[in-house]
């Protein structure tokens, strides 16, 4: 389209120039007609972009190939230029060979400018392509190329460095959405209805990848499995539903967009209380908004999802370890609870590889199918009342269809019931179920993963949540600030329903600041609305100082004012006990209050407004 739409603006001489008789690709002819033009090529146009993003004393590598004049760059950071392309046509005439190796010669530049031992990609590249030897001999040739050119041409080394350090130990690089691709397989997945979406796919894939080597007959060549992609997510979530009402373990992966879409079923696999397991790895929103981009953007989302009075369990990974167990769990607390359960990944966990340690399975392990009755304990007579609350945890009994020719269940509904299944709409039946779904979700507060505290070294009166990935960022400044001594208590959430511990956790600081990555704050939300926790407790920090300082002083002034007829002015040592409750209590700022007995305001106040009889001793100590 390209090559005509130039053709037609009188550019072919130009292009034939360029190209001769070669059929060039969509971005050759693009750039072929921008540098006709006059105007920037595509690849600068992005590039510019990258060069306004830079930190001063940053580093710019460019392929140099058609080099840029100094203009396009900034005084203030490092250009290093290897002329990548041409050095690529150069050394090989095969045009794939030239695009891809082009990509280790630069490998090859970076390995000499940050003073790399060359051996380490050398072994890289050649545990990369182990069985595929003739690809190994091109790859190092390549990185060769780039490495000597950075060392004949450049500054080798930069200010920038690698070093070789032993820290590592038996860690692992892994990503989360493979990790929870095998996690699924360990968790005793066999059916996956899916609709591709970036950035959960890969999910999907690895699970694939993973069936393929264990779970398949090794004899037959059968695959023990069933992977469907679904014309839509609605569709997808719904074979998942269905497979899961017929006793199989299923899942689906999808980011936002895709929650959006599901929300219906979710609504229904809650209600008619089905086992479901959604993955979601989360990407920048709202809409579209940022497909390649991470952002925790779904907790509310999820968390009550479909409309009506519906409430899920959701689990926080923070890395590719826990993706692997989180997913894994997340098959038993889906069928011992009989709701959907979502796996809260992101982009960040999803996609990056990072350093976790290895995986762990204990083979001893036995799947938890929850309350399921068999046919030998139908026919031995025992009450099923497919919504019946036997125990008090609000989980019924259930059974697989086909188990018992004439017992049990062979339908669901959606619709409200009585404890047998029957279609009701009375209120006595309706009251029943909703409170025992909600003693059901009590239940799953034992069930998630327990919050991990994480304790300053002396008491302190601050406290941080947070969850997720924001771990590493977490956890390095939890060591600045203990080095600058700096003393905060950190809990990381990975659970939802909130665990008692985290309520108790906000109870025991006087100040809580919620860490996550989304503009509306949707974890504290969470805590808030489910949690009842005072929302002063987690809000300190949106009022500012002034605001505050007006706060104390607008009530002191109301206590001690003796002009109001709906009430008698406070002695200044009344006014100061209760206001010191309420400093107790989060509603006023403890430290504006404690300045303001320090700095004795409050006596040079009641001395010049209040009458002699109600300025009486105070002793500001107890409020210190």
């Amino acid at each position: 389209i390209l090559a005509a739409a130039g053709a037609d603006g009188g550019l072919a001489p130009a292009l034939r120039e360029a190209f001769g008789d070669a059929v060039p690709d969509a971005a050759a002819v693009l750039d072929s007609v921008l540098d006709v033009l006059g105007l920037p090529g595509s690849d600068l146009l992005s590039g510019e972009r990258d060069v306004a993003d830079l930190s001063p004393g940053g580093y710019l590598f460019y392929d140099s190939t058609k080099a840029l004049p100094r203009s396009r760059f900034r005084d203030d950071i490092v250009v290093l230029g290897v002329p990548l392309t041409e050095m690529c046509n150069r050394e090989y005439t095969d045009a794939r060979q030239r695009q891809l190796l082009k990509n280790i010669m630069y490998v090859g530049a970076l390995t000499a400018l940050l003073d790399m031992d060359l051996a380490v990609p050398e072994k890289l590249i050649a545990d990369q392509y182990r069985g595929k030897d003739k690809l190994i001999g091109p790859n190092v040739q390549a990185l060769k190329l780039g490495y000597d050119y950075a060392k004949a041409n450049l500054p080798c080394p930069i200010g920038l460095r690698i070093e070789r350090a032993d820290g590592v130990g038996d860690m692992i690089f892994a990503n989360g959405n493979d990790a929870a691709g095998l996690g699924a397989v360990y968790g005793g997945a066999t059916v996956v209805g899916w609709y591709p979406i970036t950035p959960s796919t890969s999910v999907i894939e690895s699970f694939s990848s993973y069936c393929r080597k264990l779970r398949t007959d090794p004899e037959t060549g059968q695959a023990k499995y069933a992977i469907v992609q679904a014309e839509d997510e609605l569709a997808a979530i719904g074979m998942v539903i269905g497979a899961s009402w017929n006793g199989a373990r299923a899942f689906t992966a999808t980011s936002g967009p895709g929650v959006s879409l599901m929300q219906e079923f979710f609504g229904l696999a809650y209600f008619a209380e089905v086992p479901a397991v959604l993955v979601n790895v989360q990407r920048g929103g709202p809409s579209t908004g940022m497909p390649t981009r991470t952002q925790q953007s779904d907790l509310l989302a999820c968390a009550y999802a479909s409309h009506g009075d519906t409430k899920h369990v959701m689990l926080f990974p923070e890395d590719a370890y826990e993706s692997f167990t989180f997913t894994a769990q997340a098959f038993d607390l889906a069928e011992r609870l009989q709701t959907p359960v979502f796996v809260m990944l992101d982009l960040d966990i999803g996609m990056n590889e990072r350093l976790c340690k290895p995986f762990d399975w204990d083979d001893s392990r036995r799947y938890d199918r929850g309350k399921v009755m068999s046919a030998e304990d139908l026919d031995a007579g025992k009450t099923f009342g497919r919504y019946l609350d036997v125990d008090g945890d609000g989980i019924p009994y259930r059974t697989i269809p086909a188990t018992h020719p004439t017992k049990g269940a062979f339908f669901s509904r959606g619709t409200t019931r009585n404890a047998y299944a029957k279609y009701s709409e009375t209120g006595a039946d309706y009251v029943y179920n909703m409170e025992r779904l909600r003693r059901k979700f009590e239940t799953a507060k034992t069930l998630v993963p327990a919050p991990i505290l994480t304790a300053a070294a002396k008491s302190t009166r601050y406290g941080v949540l947070y969850y997720g990935s924001t771990s590493p960022a977490m956890a390095e400044a939890f060591a600045l600030l203990a080095k600058d001594g700096v003393q905060v208590d950190m809990m990381r959430v990975r659970g939802f329903p909130f665990a008692a511990e985290i309520e108790d956790f906000v109870a025991n600081h006087d100040v809580v600041y919620v860490v996550e990555q989304n503009e509306s704050g949707q974890l504290r939300t969470l805590l808030i609305n489910e949690g009842e926790i005072d929302p002063k407790r987690l809000t300190r920090e949106e009022m500012s100082v002034p605001a505050r300082m007006m706060a104390i002083a607008d009530i002191f002034e109301a206590l001690t004012a003796v002009d109001r007829p709906y009430k008698k002015g406070k002695t200044l040592s009344e006014a100061i006990k209760i206001m010191g409750f309420m400093r107790k209590d989060q509603h006023i700022d403890a430290d504006l209050f404690a300045l303001f007995l320090r700095s004795g305001v409050y006596r040079d106040y009641a001395e010049r407004y209040m009458p002699r009889e109600l300025i009486d001793d105070v002793d500001i100590t107890a409020y210190l």
